[in-house]
């Protein structure tokens, strides 16, 4: 069998996060790698909502839509993001039944870019949908997807135990016979 890129395999959600910022050319390359993702008739309909620690109030925004338990480890990450889903097409001018899908392949190579440039990007569900819908008034256009927090890598001696044991908790994947069907 051939050898997967190390780029996918890598990559991984950190909870340890250095509050060291991120260049702005940095930054802007891992969203020029999600532009290039494929999507259904080319819609592209992902968005992005960036928040840069001191220095936008996306990111204090972004940051009190979490969960307690995600807001105590996100809080050191430089950068927030909100990834978004356009549900409506405008190639069909009727649902997209494929946005979110789309919107996830932009997230992936968004997340092979930054594992290839030394950065982490940790995805969140736990946040609240209808507080972010308030704080950036959106409307039924955009589907809220996840909440990414993107940085480098901490020093793990400056967090609490229970952050220490997730961040060296065993990574698993299902073997191909469980996914191969």
């Amino acid at each position: 069998m051939s050898t997967v890129n190390r780029v996918i395999t890598d990559r991984y959600s950190t909870v340890i996060f250095s509050s060291k910022s991120i260049k702005e050319e940095t930054l802007l390359t891992l969203f020029e790698a999600a532009r290039w993702a494929p999507s259904s008739f080319n819609e592209q309909p992902w968005r992005f909502i960036v928040g840069i620690k001191d220095k936008n109030e996306n990111y204090q925004k972004l940051l009190q839509s979490l969960m307690l338990a995600n807001q105590n480890w996100a809080k050191f990450a430089p950068v927030l993001v909100l990834s978004l889903a356009k549900k409506n097409s405008s190639v069909k001018n009727r649902p997209n039944r494929f946005a979110q899908y789309d919107t996830g392949m932009a997230v992936g190579n968004l997340l092979a870019q930054a594992t290839s440039l030394g950065l982490y990007v940790h995805q969140m569900g736990g946040y609240d949908v209808e507080k972010v819908k308030g704080l950036f008034d959106l409307d039924d256009e955009f589907e809220p997807m996840a909440v990414m927090a993107i940085g480098y890598k901490g020093d793990i001696e400056l967090f609490p135990e229970e952050l220490k044991e997730r961040e060296f908790k065993k990574r698993y994947r299902k073997s191909l016979d469980e996914i191969l069907l």
